[in-house]
């Protein structure tokens, strides 16, 4: 049994002003059965997911849930939260008999579980409401014993893994034990409670200053006094006897005899190892819930709720625990994470980007990936390529002088891309669509989150020519090749350019726009712009002193262009440098002002893309 779908009505941030629809929730959302990873921007609806599903199903630790006013979509004064569980197998079913549905999958009919909670509120009180289950809106209600085999376990943000381990009444340790079925429905007869009597039979004989029997290291039984123990009972007993008259006198022993209070007084450690750090004791805690989510004999919901995984963890850590976590076949696992880390090694498939009050799960039934581009991804989307998950808006570049530059570019005409959360994501290539398509759907809703994609148009102003020419060695004639670089016929590039940007816009769909170098490159636009070109020239000569120390810059920059010859990272540092010292002076001093850029310079595109995705 698996939770497959949430639909949420007027739940926090899934809502609207109209009255709620049952055909049209807020939300409706699918799971994978094993792990789902929530990924998205701060405030984007990941924590609202997991805490209504909290809600419905509770939680194994007891912990106490009510709504809120807070649960409720604006001043609205109606929630609606709606489960359903697939995938039960007979043993799960018997549990839920009255309440079950069926779906038919060709000749075969399954049965499914669906649960709702429905609750109001008026100006002064939220109005109790109870769990339902059934396959029509309203459904019957859910008996307290069917509704404790949909428990779920949950792990809090920045949770107090210490405290949860530690002995205590009630401690979270003691309840995974106690569900256990080594411990399960057992306890006089269980060897700790023996093992507990025993040791208070010793415990009196130690304070009476009787004679023990014990076992050595060496395995060799072991009778021995000890008077220490009687010298202290004797000089409470005299106490005893003062306070009450003669005839009194105490006992010791350990209050604990029944399983439940043994267990409480368990503390679980690392073997060898104490005052360890929160990492380690948050990875401990996480590996005794999965020991309750993969116990024996239960035919109830296995299903774990973790918020912040990388709670506590260092980015290598995190990476062990998400490959561990990604091995349990026989439990579901819905996380929310803030973590790149995190984001870049789960697939693609497992992954649930919250944004603008929707969920998008990124499986291959709903994105406009391949299977070819998918295999791709998991290659090569990295922790530097994964911050796109969390961001409200990305630029795609093709190279390093791109995202090196464009930051303080932006800077430059007043926008902070960090402050408006953007992230600029360096591809390496012209592969646009293998990232470009993981935000397209197939169907509605679609995502509104801006992508910018910045690629040049890589139509030549010039060309390489090769000539043979004739020479004399003495009397011998020989012909070599010469190798020229000279400017190709200005109509013919502007006509091969303006089809190229035609083509390279004309990719453009729903949330993503495409911005191309109006000529050749990133490079010979900078020289090409009336803003830039003086600050790129200078910075290009001291890069390349040589090559740059001679008379035509425009042709030198060609060659070395067509070459693959030019230093574009180094050149776009040194660019963005100088940006970055423009913006620190006062604005008086300022003279570049790329604000104030005309649409016809070379490098408006640039302006026009980071606009684009700042919302400008």
């Amino acid at each position: 049994m698996y939770l497959k779908n949430i639909k949420l009505w007027n739940f926090r941030k899934y809502g609207s002003d109209t009255a709620i629809d049952l055909v049209q929730p807020n939300l409706n959302l699918n799971f994978v059965q094993g792990l789902n990873v929530l990924i998205g921007e701060n405030d984007s609806g990941k924590t609202a997911i997991i805490d209504a599903i909290k809600l419905v199903l509770k939680t194994h630790s007891y912990e106490y849930l009510k709504v809120e006013d807070r649960d409720f979509y604006k001043d609205s004064t109606r929630f609606r939260i709606e489960l359903e569980f697939h995938d039960l197998t007979d043993e799960e079913a018997k549990n839920f008999i009255e309440w079950l549905g069926w779906t038919e999958n060709g000749e075969k009919v399954t049965p499914y579980l669906k649960l709702n909670y429905d609750v109001t509120r008026t100006d002064k009180k939220v109005l109790p409401s109870d769990i339902k289950a059934g396959t029509d809106s309203d459904g019957s209600q859910l008996s307290a014993e069917a509704r404790d085999y949909l428990k779920t376990t949950y792990l809090k943000p920045l949770r107090d893994a210490e405290n949860e381990l530690i002995a205590k009444k009630n401690s979270r340790l003691s309840q995974i034990l106690l569900a256990d079925p080594a411990f399960k429905d057992k306890n006089k007869d269980h060897e700790l409670v023996k093992m507990f009597e025993a040791l208070n039979e010793n415990l009196t004989k130690y304070f009476k200053g009787e004679e023990i029997q014990y076992t050595a290291k060496d395995g060799n039984p072991i009778k021995d006094k000890y008077e220490a123990g009687k010298i202290i009972k004797d000089k409470i007993d005299g106490y005893i006897q003062a306070f009450y008259g003669e005839g009194m006198s105490t006992e010791f022993n350990v209050s604990a005899t029944e399983l439940k209070g043994i267990l409480e007084k368990f503390s679980l450690f690392l073997e060898s190892q104490r005052n360890v750090g929160l990492g380690t004791l948050n990875r401990l805690f996480m590996a005794t819930e999965l020991l309750h989510l993969n116990k024996e004999n239960w035919f109830g919901l296995r299903l774990g709720l973790v918020e912040e995984l990388e709670a506590h963890l260092h980015p290598q850590a995190q990476m062990q625990v998400i490959e561990a976590l990604m091995k349990q076949d026989k439990i579901q696992l819905i996380l929310s994470t803030h973590s790149p880390n995190l984001a870049s090694k789960v697939k693609l498939e497992h992954l649930i980007l919250c944004h603008n009050n929707t969920a998008f799960p990124l499986g291959q039934d709903y994105t406009q990936l391949d299977q070819k581009q998918y295999v791709f991804l998991e290659k090569f989307l990295d922790t530097t390529k994964s911050n796109l998950f969390f961001a409200k808006g990305v630029i795609f570049v093709e190279g390093w002088a791109e995202e090196i530059l464009i930051p303080s570019f932006a800077k430059a005409i007043g926008i902070d891309l960090t402050a408006k959360g953007i992230s600029v994501v360096n591809i390496g290539n012209v592969g646009f669509p293998h990232y470009v398509n993981i935000f397209l759907r197939k169907s509605p809703p679609h995502m509104t989150i801006p992508i910018a994609v910045i690629t040049d148009s890589d139509i030549r102003t010039y060309e390489k020519v090769k000539t043979k020419v004739k020479s004399k060695d003495g009397e011998k004639e020989e012909e070599e090749v010469q190798i020229n670089y000279q400017k190709r016929d200005v109509t013919t590039v502007e006509k091969e350019t303006a089809e190229k940007l035609t083509e390279i816009k004309s990719r453009a769909i729903e949330n993503v726009q495409y911005f191309p170098a109006p000529q050749w490159t990133l490079e010979w636009c900078l020289f090409k712009s009336t803003k830039l070109s003086k600050l790129f020239q200078a910075e290009t000569t001291v890069i390349h002193p040589t090559i740059f120390s001679r008379t035509d810059f425009e042709l030198n920059l060609a060659t070395q262009l067509i070459k693959k010859g030019l230093g574009k990272t180094e050149i776009a540092y040194q660019l963005a440098h100088a940006l970055d010292d423009e913006m620190n002076q006062d604005i008086s001093k300022q003279t570049l002002k790329l604000a104030n850029a005309d649409k016809d310079d070379a490098i408006y595109y640039l302006i026009e893309a980071i606009k684009y995705v700042a919302n400008h």
